[in-house]
């Protein structure tokens, strides 16, 4: 099978955050792909590539969330290949948006598979574990907006086959029996088991995290001839951290260590906290909500008033890249600077998307998950974007 075959976005991703949408296409863009983020579902262009769009459906309740991704399933059902990404933690409304997806997609079989294997995340006898932990009893239990309760995939999807790669042989029969298949894995050589082993994958709706994006990249994923284009330094990049997750503030603690960073917390108090961003010089600014978690109403707040900060900051050129970490903070941001889309031009971690948006192509954006990554990710991104291709470290 040749994705690049036939009408239609080869390869159609449907994501309920912006780090999910990027996760999702940036193992196929990898694979030599041109690929797109879109911040809604239009009737989508009839390109080759990959069009991954952020629902933003995790913020919303559970039946608009269902609503939209029915119909974004819809706009999309004539793609080649139809990719629902799930978080690998069970946040968000996973159930109901997956059963959204299918009756959309009118594919004849769903394959769930949430492993993540390269950041720790696997399921076991459909149980997803996060560093050998289950995940309602980690640190995603405690997530302020969708707090982990069931890591049970067997009680998630009641009707569902359980399979593994024990079972890999009985793919066909149950694809083609039609129904959903939970898939457990543990390693990226479980992933690519079942992938090899359906036969049609244009049967199939594709469920999964970034560990089953980069297995269907692996086997369908051929070179389309796309350049990226050149990505400049950044003379002044900022880091905005909307996210609350411990490894996302161990980073950033890392990365306020050095002296040549400065950067504050936004406050209830607008005003004051765009006069002390006035008064920072270093070459590395960053600008966060405040540490301890707030009620969904008072976090979503400060999210916007994060949001307002960074216009500023980039329309009088104080600022002119963007490291970015959590979904809902990444939209809320660069919705505020009228972004509508972002063509994504590579993966440079696990977990990190890199692009640059359609609306304003010279602004260089990362984005980054806010569970993934040890304490160093945040450095190692910094001096990423502030390092030309063609040239070592930056002093």
């Amino acid at each position: 099978m040749t994705l690049l075959d036939g009408p239609g976005p080869d390869i159609a991703i449907l994501a309920d955050d912006l780090t999910s949408a990027g996760d999702g296409a940036a193992p196929f863009r990898r694979g030599g792909l041109p690929a797109r983020i879109l911040f809604s579902a239009p009737a989508l262009a009839r390109d080759q590539g990959v069009t991954a769009v952020d629902l933003g459906s995790r913020v919303l309740d559970e039946a608009a969330a269902a609503t939209r991704t029915e119909r974004a399933a819809r706009l999309c059902a004539a793609s080649t290949m139809l990719f629902k990404t799930v978080d690998s933690t069970l946040r968000g409304h996973v159930a109901a948006e997956v059963g959204a997806a299918w009756t959309g997609s009118r594919r004849r079989a769903v394959v769930i598979a949430p492993a993540f294997p390269a950041e720790g995340r696997e399921t076991v006898d459909a149980v997803q574990y996060v560093h050998g932990v289950p995940v309602h009893e980690s640190d995603y239990a405690h997530d302020p907006v969708h707090p982990v309760r069931c890591a049970d995939l067997a009680a998630l999807f009641p009707d569902a086959a359980l399979a593994g790669p024990g079972r890999a042989t009985e793919l066909p029969r149950l694809v083609g029996a039609g129904g959903l298949i939970v898939w457990s894995a543990r390693t990226d050589a479980d992933l690519d088991r079942l992938v090899a082993s359906v036969p049609r994958p244009d049967d199939v709706l594709w469920v999964g995290s970034p560990g089953l994006a980069a297995a269907l990249a692996r086997r369908y994923a051929h070179p389309a001839g796309h350049t990226a284009p050149d990505i400049p330094r950044a003379l002044r990049p900022l880091v905005v951290v909307g996210s609350a997750n411990p490894a996302t503030r161990r980073q950033l603690a890392a990365l306020h260590a050095r002296e040549d960073v400065q950067g504050l917390a936004v406050g209830d108090d607008p005003a004051r906290t765009a006069e002390a961003l006035r008064g920072l010089t270093a070459p590395v600014l960053t600008l966060r909500t405040p540490d301890a978690r707030r009620p969904q109403r008072d976090a979503q707040d400060l999210v916007r008033s994060l949001a307002a900060h960074v216009r500023t900051l980039i329309t009088e050129r104080r600022a002119d890249a963007l490291v970015v970490t959590g979904g809902e903070t990444a939209t809320t941001v660069l919705r505020a600077l009228d972004v509508t889309g972002m063509d994504l031009l590579d993966e440079p971690e696990p977990g990190v998307a890199r692009g640059t948006p359609l609306d304003r192509p010279a602004l260089p954006v990362l984005v980054k998950a806010g569970g993934f990554g040890d304490d160093d990710l945040l450095l190692r991104l910094c001096r990423l974007v502030r390092t030309p291709a063609d040239q070592g470290e930056p002093a």
